[in-house]
């Protein structure tokens, strides 16, 4: 977070000054990428100037265009031809989205196998798109770089598992450090001569050096790539976890090793149809999950994180100007998102300004969850009135966001859900709540009932109306009066008022505020 954000200036204040209107930042609107796997071809489009990325066009297609490389050297022929076609498509598509060309990178099916020249040839001929092999260590370094587009303060070791290699990078610092390669993807040790036993040696003796260069041990593992998120849906099964986002998943080293354990002496084919796997992703996960053990047992991570970005993510920060890399992404999304849609853009720095008395030394993580609940607290209000609570929950909660971990999201759902309602007994999204401690309930709530005060106090700024006081010791919630706001301050106000207090275990007191 960088110093505009904490410290501000005189008219933009804690939220930095937008970038919106940014040359550099607007060239990012809408940018197209595919990513050419061993396993699948990916394109993504993202849209909008926000530092938290937003999908505007996400179509995969699992190709398997590595399967049976290690044994004949050659890209699977079947595999070839599904990728060809499904490029031919992306490419019109792009074209009927007036986008710039596609970016397009392969991996290591492609760079690896004897025909693959031949291949980028025939991916020109057919459809007019570059496609740019990049080597291992290349592809450790963007896929590190869109763990770090979400999670900027990250700092630990970045596995990414493919198809035919599984790489490993260090970040720390909004930087890459050490990376490297190793021939660990599945379709690689499906090649491995012998049977489980002698697979699994196989995996210990690569990993073992890869251990020696990268030297990790007790640090934070984030990992990348669709057999590991495969392996989190399904330890989100076994968990009965209520909330089945898969970005910042957390797992602890034991929990996970135990749901490797579960699937080992489970039925895939139930499995699958419990999780909405397709059948060639589920193929890949037991070798998938014999790496994820020796992985596990080899780095000794202190925590085990899901990230929903990887390559394709890495590509999108590459071409971002510095100067949006350093804005916090949840901040970023939910500027963009009062933007688009709030009646009043502009209102949630007003009313985060009017609120913040009330948070008077809160720790900056809470800050910034705060100050984003003020931006998106108008941002579902085209709901049905007797679902907008609810709305705004499932928006926080499911909304594909960076920088916000599992229980911040339920944090900042269950404030916005208060922003529209008093109670939350009864609610629908319940089972979500015990991820919070009791404290983060009570505090989420009157965060909500703080903004549904404030939020139709003024609906020009109510700090032109009056000013909150909070004396956390008395126990003390003061609202000075201006002139103006003594006629603003009407039946419906004092309600919310008074219901803001209440959640405080506070009493009242007006006074007046001569400006």
């Amino acid at each position: 977070m960088n110093a505009d954000q904490v410290h501000g200036d005189d008219e933009f204040g804690p939220f930095g000054r937008p970038l919106f209107d940014d040359p550099a930042t607007r060239a990012l609107s809408r940018v197209g990428v595919v990513d050419v796997g061993s396993n699948s071809v990916r394109m993504v489009v993202f849209d909008g100037a926000a530092r938290s990325p937003a999908y505007f066009y996400n179509e995969k297609i699992m190709c398997g265009l590595g399967k049976g490389l290690a044994e004949t050297g050659r890209l699977n022929p079947e595999g070839r031809i599904r990728a060809i076609t499904a490029l031919k498509r992306f490419a019109l598509l792009a074209e009927g989205m007036d986008i710039a060309p596609l970016t397009v990178v392969a991996t290591a099916a492609t760079r690896e196998a004897e025909d693959g020249p031949a291949f980028q040839a025939e991916v020109l001929a057919a459809t007019g798109l570059k496609l740019w092999v990049i080597d291992g260590d290349e592809e450790a370094r963007l896929s590190a770089q869109g763990v770090l587009l979400g999670w900027p303060e990250a700092k630990g070791i970045v596995c990414d598992i493919g198809g035919n290699s599984m790489e490993l990078a260090r970040i720390g610092g909004g930087k890459v450090g050490k990376r490297l390669s190793t021939p660990l993807g599945p379709f690689r040790l499906q090649q491995v001569p012998g049977g489980p036993v002698e697979k699994r040696a196989h995996v210990h003796k690569v990993l073992k050096q890869a251990q020696a260069e990268m030297k990790s041990e007790g640090e934070h593992l984030y990992l990348v790539g669709g057999s590991w998120r495969t392996i989190a849906r399904l330890d989100m099964e076994r968990r009965n976890y209520p909330l089945t986002v898969l970005h910042e998943y957390r797992m602890s080293p034991k929990n996970l090793l135990d749901t490797l354990d579960w699937i080992a002496h489970s039925d895939l084919a139930v499995l699958r149809a419990k999780t909405g796997t397709s059948a060639e992703r589920m193929e890949l996960v037991p070798l998938a999950a014999d790496v994820l053990r020796e992985v596990i047992r080899m780095l000794a991570p202190a925590d085990i994180n899901i990230s929903a970005y990887g390559i394709r993510e890495g590509l999108l920060y590459e071409q971002m100007p510095e100067r949006l890399r350093a804005r916090d992404p949840l901040i970023e999304a939910a500027r963009m998102a009062e933007r688009a849609f709030a009646r009043m853009p502009g209102f949630g720095k007003k009313l985060y300004a009017f609120l913040t008395p009330l948070f008077a030394g809160t720790p900056p993580d809470r800050l910034r969850l705060i100050k984003a609940a003020c931006l998106l607290h108008d941002t579902t209000w085209r709901a049905h009135p007797d679902y907008r609570a609810e709305a705004c929950f499932d928006n926080a909660t499911r909304a594909n966001l960076g920088g916000l971990d599992h229980a911040g999201r339920v944090f900042l759902g269950l404030a916005l859900l208060h922003r529209y309602k008093n109670s939350r007994a009864g609610s629908r999204m319940e089972s979500l709540f015990r991820l919070l401690t009791e404290d983060e309930m009570q505090e989420a709530e009157v965060l909500g009932k703080a903004m549904r005060f404030g939020a139709m106090f003024s609906i020009h700024d109510p700090d032109e109306a009056g000013r909150l006081s909070w004396n956390a010791r008395k126990r003390v919630l003061e609202l000075a009066l201006t002139p103006r706001g003594h006629d603003l301050f009407g039946e419906v106000a004092q309600a919310r008022f008074n219901a803001l207090a209440l959640s405080l275990r506070a009493t009242t007191r007006l006074t007046a505020l001569d400006l």
